[in-house]
């Protein structure tokens, strides 16, 4: 008798309620703002014998980012955001072709979708575990979540430095601006530094970024 109630409060009760309150939370959170994340949590506490160290952060609607930042993640991190549904399948399979018949590395194909998920619901750690937890987040996002509210939440929690998270601290520390005030070059600037935003930065970019700031300016 122990053994089926322990059964049954293992694969059913924690279940479902582990499934009602983080759909409660993510409705919730399409209205109210992500100040905090358990990745900034995780950078903070690495940084803890750091005493020069503090995090910046200040949260901005999306109608206060510049379009032109929009358009160059877009064009950097998932060129078909407002085309799928939280997992880029197109991208996947291309990448998979590549690695067949060229042998080419096999690379993440994380969408902006995905790297909300493993933001604000995750602490990034590199393990299957997270990544089927990103999964389940990047659903339930997508369910209750319009587009623009995705992007709105990953421009103002993405990592762009040491501390520094969001468009609006980024753009002030970087060009002395808010962030709707950015032009294409500075918005270029800080889209090609996002998928390692610590190997440089818009003001000393890594030759990799340079290599891809250049790329995306032609591209336009």
């Amino acid at each position: 008798m122990k053994r089926r109630k322990w059964t049954y409060w293992f694969f059913v009760r924690i279940p479902s309620w582990y499934l009602l309150l983080s759909v409660v939370l993510v409705v919730l959170l399409r209205w109210v703002p992500v100040r905090y994340t358990p990745v900034m949590l995780k950078r903070a506490f690495q940084a803890r014998n750091e005493h020069s160290y503090h995090s910046e952060r200040e949260w901005v609607s999306l109608e206060d980012i510049s379009p032109e930042l929009v358009k160059a993640v877009i064009r950097t991190e998932d060129q078909r955001f407002y085309q799928h549904h939280g997992f880029d399948w197109d991208e996947m399979d291309a990448m998979w072709s590549r690695h067949k018949s060229d042998n080419a590395s096999v690379r993440g194909c994380s969408t902006i979708s995905q790297q909300v998920a493993k933001n604000v619901f995750t602490f990034g750690s590199p393990t299957l575990a997270r990544k089927v937890s990103e999964a389940y987040w990047t659903c339930l996002i997508e369910l209750f979540w319009p587009k623009d509210r995705i992007m709105e939440v990953y421009l103002n929690v993405v990592e762009l430095g040491h501390g520094l998270y969001g468009a609006e601290a980024a753009a002030e520390r970087y060009f002395d601006c808010p962030a709707r005030s950015l032009d294409r070059r500075q918005a270029v600037a800080l889209a090609v530094s996002l998928p390692d935003p610590l190997e440089g930065n818009p003001l000393g970019p890594s030759p990799r970024q340079r290599r891809q700031r250049t790329a995306l300016m032609d591209s336009y």
